[in-house]
Formats: structure tokens, C-alpha cells, sequence
């Protein structure tokens, strides 16, 4: 029994460091000048706050990768969320989205936010600054409702 579990545990071993080679990229595409959210939109102080803590990370080209971001499996789950979370709003490439979609991903921030949806909870059981208060959520959802109405009227 003593042997049987010597050599699973040395497979295992060798299984997790054979694992470290498959490494998908860890990217930050450039962000380009005036592309960005915070170009396009008027931020307050506070909002800027909420969302550089709770949201760019997996939905802008400026991640902060963490430590564990190196280590597979790990590395996998972290780099398909980050890569999931750009595909559906990407707050570094806002200048791309036409306005009858800015409006709807703003809608989304609120909806999302308010209904507990984001941030994921599998960041937030790391990440535990980046939860959502109910002040937060307040914050994201009365800017985001200011903004559409911007947008509308600049149609």
C-alpha cells in the first residue's frame, strides 16, 4: 500500500510539472490612445475607483496578472476568464463599440453589478476588495444611468 502511494504521488508529481509547459498567453494587447473607457466617458473620482477595483482586471488590456497566473492548472481557469471577460466588454477598446452598444454595456455594468453576477465570485474569493458594496453598486448604477442618458442626447 506504502509503494502504491509513493508512485502516485511521484505521477502526480511529474504530471503537475509536465503541465507547467502548456502555458496559453498571458497577454495586455496596447492600449491605444483614445480608445480608452476613461477618454470616452465621464468618470467621477468614485466610480473610477470601483471600477479599476473590481472590474478591469479581466475586462480591460490593463490586467494584473497575479502570481498564481504562472501556475497550471490555475494559470488556465485565470487566462479564459480574462480572455471571456475582453470579449464581452472591453473597457480599453470602448472607442470600438457604436453607441447603441456603449448604451447596452452600460446598461449590463448595472444589471450585472445589481443582480450580484459581477464580479465573479471565483474573483472575489481572492481578490476580496474587489466585492461590491451596496454603496458601489449605487455608485456604478447611477453613472451608468447618467451616461446613457449622455449618450442618448448627444444622438
Amino acid at each position: 500500500m506504502k509503494k502504491f502511494l509513493k508512485l502516485t504521488v511521484v505521477a502526480l508529481s511529474l504530471v503537475f510539472a509536465a503541465v507547467q509547459f502548456v502555458r496559453p498567453a498571458r497577454v495586455n494587447p496596447p492600449v491605444v490612445a483614445g480608445h480608452s473607457f476613461e477618454e470616452s466617458v465621464a468618470l467621477t473620482p468614485q466610480v473610477s475607483e470601483v471600477l479599476n477595483r473590481s472590474c478591469m482586471d479581466c475586462h480591460s488590456n490593463r490586467t494584473d496578472w497575479p502570481w498564481y497566473s504562472n501556475v497550471a492548472p490555475v494559470s488556465w481557469f485565470v487566462i479564459d476568464h480574462v480572455n471571456h471577460g475582453r470579449s464581452h466588454l472591453n473597457f480599453s477598446e470602448w472607442a470600438s463599440y457604436d453607441r447603441e452598444e456603449a448604451g447596452q454595456l452600460l446598461d449590463a455594468i448595472c444589471a450585472f453589478s445589481k443582480g450580484g453576477r459581477m464580479p465573479l465570485d471565483s474573483y472575489t474569493l481572492i481578490h476580496r476588495s474587489a466585492r461590491l458594496s451596496p454603496a458601489d453598486v449605487k455608485t456604478l448604477c447611477d453613472w451608468s444611468q447618467g451616461e446613457q442618458r449622455r449618450l442618448a442626447l448627444a444622438r
